[in-house]
């Protein structure tokens, strides 16, 4: 049986109402992307190591140990339980963003390893992304590493999650531009210019000249080039459902008949 089901695919794709529609048909447990405290993802924390701990006053020190997890030669903190100055100081060493990939890379896979630990016999879960929006965020737009590489780190991801038995739904986008266009009163142009930001100015898009809602564009084409070749070669079972949006209704009814083979 599936205990890990997760939705994929571009933004405004669907995979928040698709994941929920999963989740509640299965009786599963829904994480959806941004909640901040997600069981297998550190969407908002930073890690401080003992060493940088060092440079916070006695106080900060204190406030941070208090309300962090420690974790090898540092700590876990949560950004959502701190304000102001200290706030501003721990947001340099954001796990997603600003710290290098040796150090960065460790700290999620023993993420996944803790909460495969977690999930009980007779839980079921639904993610919103994190097995290929994540890791492809990081390590081809943000680091500008090559297909190989994200494969390579995605792979140890489901050597992990393994015994859950996954499964991957990822919504294909066809027209990537009408879609982005077609949520975007809804999202606004702060979120579209935050991504444009965040997609131009990342190792890939400095390399390959992204520039503006063009160039964001098609550095999402290639993203989910990218991500379709690797889940094509992942030892995981998928479905890749075309522009479901054309027809949710026979896309859920696909997704339905996949996760019933696999029923006890």
């Amino acid at each position: 049986m599936n205990r890990l089901i997760i939705t994929e695919g571009l933004p405004c794709s669907g995979k928040s109402t698709t994941s929920k529609y999963i989740a509640d048909k299965l009786n599963a447990i829904f994480v959806d992307e941004g909640t901040g405290s997600h069981p297998a993802d550190y969407e908002f924390h930073s890690f401080v190591s003992n060493t940088e701990l060092n440079t916070f006053s006695k106080e900060e020190q204190g406030l941070i140990k208090e309300k962090s997890v420690s974790q090898g030669d540092g700590h876990i903190v949560s950004l959502s339980g701190f304000e102001g100055e200290l706030f501003d100081k721990l947001l340099r060493y954001k796990i997603y963003d600003f710290l290098p990939w040796e150090t960065e890379m460790p700290l999620m896979l023993d993420k996944w390893r803790e909460f495969v630990k977690t999930v009980k016999p007779d839980e079921r879960y639904v993610f919103n992304c994190v097995l290929l929006q994540n890791p492809m965020c990081e390590t081809m737009i943000r680091f500008g590493f090559d297909t190989d590489r994200s494969a390579a780190y995605i792979r140890s991801i489901c050597d992990i999650i393994s015994p859950l038995e996954p499964f991957v739904v990822y919504l294909h986008s066809g027209d990537i531009r009408s879609a982005i266009e077609k949520a975007l009163p809804e999202r606004g142009t702060e979120w579209l210019n935050s991504v444009i930001d965040y997609h131009c100015n990342g190792a890939y898009g400095k390399a390959n000249n992204i520039i503006g809602f063009e160039g964001y564009i098609k550095a999402l084409e290639e993203r989910q080039r990218r991500e379709v070749e690797i889940l094509r070669t992942l030892n995981i079972p998928y479905i890749i459902l075309s522009d479901p949006q054309t027809d949710w209704q026979k896309a859920y009814s696909q997704i339905e008949q996949c996760l019933e083979k696999s029923a006890p």
